[in-house]
């Protein structure tokens, strides 16, 4: 049946970031649809572990720093290991730095740009290097922003960084696509998360952005978690380098 398409039954879905927020929404829609899971952050997921299996799905931790790429290939290893494979990467770790484009940090610079990155790609041929030797192929799903598209305030770097994840989502889609490597991202707007929570707080700020947003609401986890499905799934097998904007319409606007 047709449906059978969006079913991600006996697949291993390998998620960075997933302790709290879209992280954690995804590797729940991830599991709902039928993933084991391998989830990748600095601290113990007890609340996402719990949820995880509360859908009867296997769920395992690997806890790392992804500031540096040094532990890419042990967390390959383990999630190898643990599974016998990797179907699915979510490359949704993430961080953000706040300061004035004419005092910005090389340090707020560097971290930014290391773990929005850096990780990203080299996690992401990690793990396409493990598609290819399982020989079926594999998903990996990108995290972008908003700000892959337009420049924002006092971000420069995670401008930069979600800037280029569009750009190398696309460049390895490119090169991966005859191995049956599908490679796209999902730019979040406007989300009720950690990262937002300043915004939020900001009676004046968030009333200008839920102005601007034509659902007019803040995004949840939830609704980037349908979107990861369907990438993740056999339903998207031909869309290769694209970036889908779950913003509300915030860029329609």
């Amino acid at each position: 049946m047709f449906m059978n398409s969006f079913s991600l039954e006996g697949k291993v879905a390998l998620i960075t970031g997933c302790n709290t927020g879209l992280g954690q929404g995804m590797a729940l829609g991830l599991a709902q649809a039928g993933c084991d899971i391998v989830g990748v952050n600095l601290s113990e997921p007890n609340e996402t572990r719990q949820k995880i299996e509360a859908t009867g799905r296997q769920f395992i931790n690997i806890q790392a720093n992804l500031m540096q790429q040094d532990s890419i290939p042990s967390i390959v290893e383990k999630a190898t290991a643990a599974f016998g494979k990797i179907d699915i990467l979510v490359n949704n770790a993430g961080i953000i730095r706040r300061e004035d484009a004419i005092d910005f940090s090389e340090q707020n610079w560097d971290e930014v740009i290391n773990i929005n990155l850096k990780t990203v790609f080299f996690l992401s041929q990690a793990v396409a290097k493990q598609f290819i030797a399982q020989g079926h192929g594999g998903k990996i799903i990108n995290i972008a922003s908003m700000l892959s598209f337009q420049g924002g305030i006092r971000v420069p770097s995670y401008t930069a960084s979600k800037s280029a994840v569009m750009g190398i989502t696309r460049a390895m889609a490119n090169e991966w696509a005859k191995h049956n490597i599908n490679v796209n991202a999902i730019a979040p707007g406007y989300m009720a998360t950690d990262n937002t929570a300043a915004l939020r707080s900001d009676g004046e700020r968030s009333k200008e952005i839920l102005d601007r947003i034509p659902a007019g609401r803040w995004g949840t986890p939830s609704d980037v978690a349908g979107p990861c499905v369907f990438l993740a799934s056999c339903a998207a097998d031909y869309i290769n380098g694209y970036t889908i904007a779950v913003d509300g319409g915030w860029l329609a606007r």
